[in-house]
């Protein structure tokens, strides 16, 4: 009997153990869901606040919504992703992909990048400066093959070399801006590009200054490293693309592939004119890959700054710390480091690019440090000014480091 009694006291103290155990399962559980439950009611409310009229009303824009503001500014169609803790926080879609259609922008529907193609490529160039296969400050003419950078006054003491180039600090003059191909047309190779020859649209690509003196864009600078890439590797620029960056940080919607592939067109916004207004195309074809070619959406550029702000951490997917480093450094002339601008925004300082192909605006920019940042796509050629207003926004309802505070002295 006392046997018996020993038992079931035994049994009777490890169910209560089992239970209470269970209980404070419960509870913790509890409390996670009601943290995410409040972490999307933050969310939310944040998103409410910037879709909203501001408070203060400055005037100019603050007293219209988001969507009143597009309809005012005529842009049809606009994507936002931001970034918080270094991931998306959260990313939305308004208006419309194509005014013929009426179609809905949603968080996949993809844009044209125009130049945030460039800081993209630039990021993966410098997986294979890492990998040891060029260098930095290497002559860019020991990379290529088929065309080469003519030997003058300005490049026989100091060459051109591809961080001059991602910087546009080479001495190149073209100041590029590519107008795109209609769908169809005869396309120019690369080549043919860089001394201006038919079919291409624009004018050669020419150096008048030693590299390193001054800085002027220059989209035809980032084509001499498409070439340069692509004939080091012996592989399709887009098959690179994917292979060496869009895949290793799951931007399972972007391509470099021009003209952009049928599979993918059918969830493509539409270019825009000015007045909001569908173009005789659907959008241009940009066989400036490295320029201007990069479809995508917002979440999936997102993970080009989270990449490199986790890299500078010491924990990226693609580069070590010491060569994300080379994206936030510049050369010493100019505003840009390899492929991104660098500056000082209020008490912060960010990597930005802005890009505008014909139809399309948009812009990136996160901080360098903190984790945080926003990429804003439109289908209109007068976004920009939509994309600053939504910046601003975004910026003061999250307090970024863009507002200017009072340093205590």
């Amino acid at each position: 009997m006392k046997i018996r009694i020993r038992i079931a006291l035994a049994m009777g103290v490890l169910f209560c153990v089992v239970v209470f155990a269970g209980s404070v399962v419960v509870e913790e559980r509890a409390g996670r869901t009601l943290q995410q439950s409040a972490s999307r009611s933050d969310t939310a409310e944040m998103i409410r606040r910037i879709e909203a009229p501001q408070v203060p009303n400055r005037q100019g824009l603050d007293g219209l919504t988001l969507q009143d503001m597009m309809t005012k500014l005529h842009t049809p169609g606009v994507s936002v992703a931001v970034i918080k803790d270094f991931k998306v926080q959260w990313a939305k879609g308004y208006g419309v992909a194509d005014v013929k259609t009426g179609h809905p922008v949603e968080v996949d529907t993809l844009f044209q990048a125009a130049s945030i193609s460039k800081p993209t490529f630039a990021m993966a160039a410098l997986k294979y400066v890492q990998d040891g296969r060029f260098s930095l400050d290497e002559d860019v003419n020991n990379l290529l093959k088929s065309w080469h950078v003519p030997e003058s006054e300005f490049t026989r003491e100091q060459p051109v070399t591809p961080r001059s180039l991602f910087s546009h600090t080479s001495g190149a003059d073209d100041g590029f801006g590519f107008p795109g191909y209609a769908p169809g047309v005869p396309m120019p190779t690369i080549v043919q590009i860089l001394n201006g020859e038919k079919p291409s649209n624009v004018g050669p690509v020419k150096f008048v200054r030693v590299p390193y003196q001054g800085y002027k864009y220059s989209g035809g600078g980032i084509e001499i490293m498409q070439l340069a890439l692509t004939e080091l590797l012996g592989k399709p620029f887009a098959e690179m693309m994917e292979s060496t960056l869009l895949g290793p940080l799951g931007m399972s919607n972007s391509t470099y592939q021009q003209p952009l592939p049928e599979a993918m067109a059918g969830h493509a916004s539409h270019a825009h004119g000015e007045n909001g207004e569908a173009l005789d195309a659907p959008w241009h074809v940009y066989p400036e890959q490295a320029a201007a070619g990069l479809w995508t959406t917002p979440s999936d550029l997102a993970q080009v700054a989270i990449e490199l702000q986790r890299a500078l951490q010491g924990s990226g997917k693609v580069l070590k710390q010491a060569t994300a480093r080379e994206m936030i450094t510049p050369t010493g002339a100019g505003p840009f480091a390899v492929g991104f601008q660098i500056e000082q925004k209020g008490q912060g300082w960010y990597f930005s690019h802005s890009g505008g192909n014909w139809g399309f605006r948009c812009h990136l920019m996160a901080h360098v440090r903190k984790g945080y940042g926003v990429v804003i796509m439109t289908n209109s050629d007068s976004g920009e000014r939509v994309v600053s207003e939504i910046e601003a926004r975004i910026a003061n309802a999250y307090g970024w480091d863009t507002v200017d505070k009072p340093i205590f002295r």
